[in-house]
This record gives C-alpha cells, sequence and structure tokens, in this order.
C-alpha cells in the first residue's frame, strides 16, 4: 500500500515550486515548464479539494492527506515518463506536511511524513509572499502570509534540502529560476 507515496526511479532533474498559498508557484511552474519545453506536475490538493468544495461546501480534513499525497505522486510519477531532461513539480509531499502541520496542531500522518522525508528533489524554490494575494475557494490564510512563509523555510531548513529563495516581480523570479536550473542541468 505504501508503494503508492514513493518516487519511481528516474534520472531527471526535478524541481519543486515550494511555498505558502498564493506566491506565485502555478505561474511560475507553468513558464519553467515552456521555457524548458518539459512537462510540469501541477498541485493535485488543488482539483481534490476543488471538487471537494464544490460537492459538499467543505475544506481539507486530515483524512484527505493521503489521498491527496498518494494522488500527487502518481500525478508526478506518471510526467517523469514524459519529461525531457526536467520536471517541474508544482509542490511535493513536504508542502503537503507543512499544511498538515500548521493547519492540525502539529500532526502528521505518519506515512505523509516516511515519504515527505524520502522522497527527493534536485532543488526547491521557495517563494516569497512578496505578490499580491489573490483569493479563491480554497485559500484562507491571507493575514497569515509571514507566518506561513516562515513555516516553510523552517522545513527546509531543519530537512537540509537546497532551496533558492525567489523574490520579485514574474519576469524576476523566471530569471533566476532558469540561471538556477540551466547550472543544473549543466552538471548533468
Amino acid at each position: 500500500m505504501e508503494e503508492k507515496f514513493k518516487q519511481q526511479p528516474s534520472k531527471l532533474i526535478k524541481v519543486v515550486l515550494f511555498g505558502p498559498e498564493s506566491t506565485g508557484k502555478t505561474t511560475l511552474s507553468e513558464q519553467l515548464a515552456r521555457h524548458y519545453n518539459t512537462v510540469w506536475a501541477p498541485e493535485y490538493a488543488r482539483e481534490y479539494l476543488q471538487d471537494k468544495w464544490n460537492e459538499e461546501r467543505k475544506t481539507c480534513e486530515p483524512q484527505d492527506l493521503l489521498p491527496i499525497a498518494a494522488g500527487q505522486i502518481a500525478l508526478e510519477n506518471k510526467l517523469a515518463q514524459k519529461a525531457t531532461d526536467l520536471l517541474i513539480c508544482d509542490t511535493d509531499l513536504l508542502e503537503t506536511k507543512v499544511y498538515s502541520e500548521a493547519y492540525y496542531i502539529g500532526y502528521c500522518d505518519p506515512i505523509l511524513e516516511k515519504y515527505a522525508l524520502e522522497n527527493t528533489y534536485d532543488l526547491y524554490f521557495l517563494t516569497y509572499i512578496d505578490v499580491p494575494w489573490e483569493a479563491d475557494d480554497l485559500r484562507d490564510k491571507p493575514t497569515a502570509r509571514e507566518e506561513m512563509f516562515a513555516y516553510f523555510k523552517g522545513t527546509l531548513d531543519k530537512y537540509n534540502r537546497p532551496y533558492v529563495l525567489l523574490k520579485g516581480d514574474k519576469k524576476t523570479r523566471l530569471a533566476a529560476a532558469v540561471a538556477h536550473i540551466d547550472a543544473l542541468l549543466a552538471k548533468k
């Protein structure tokens, strides 16, 4: 059963957009995929939770986290087979772990935690909160952006993940991300 939370082996370079809600992760994921003519793995939780909201008018609950994690990894593994040398991930299980702990008073399902820490990526792009907040059905912490950013950064530091902080407008962020990805590709 736990295999559904594990990354399939791959020689791809994998980068993750990581950070609080409404910080430009999806926009940058799409831009990077276009720039490198590759695919990107969208955030599975978005579709899952939007469907739940539309059907039941309920938000995320603890029992949703394992299905979200399984869906995210299934999507990543599927798209890794279609990628060129690079896979852009709009999120990962470590992000799901952060949200679990932030929303459920430090709780994270042990299976989610295990794979959040075991699955690996070459680089994280930590997106800063200097872009305007955009409300939608799912986003709910517009006044806690600094606190959430600190939690995301602290998680990357705690688990010694390689990351680059991205600040500024879309063009600035894209240029910085491209420079770092180009360096990774040059080493491959």
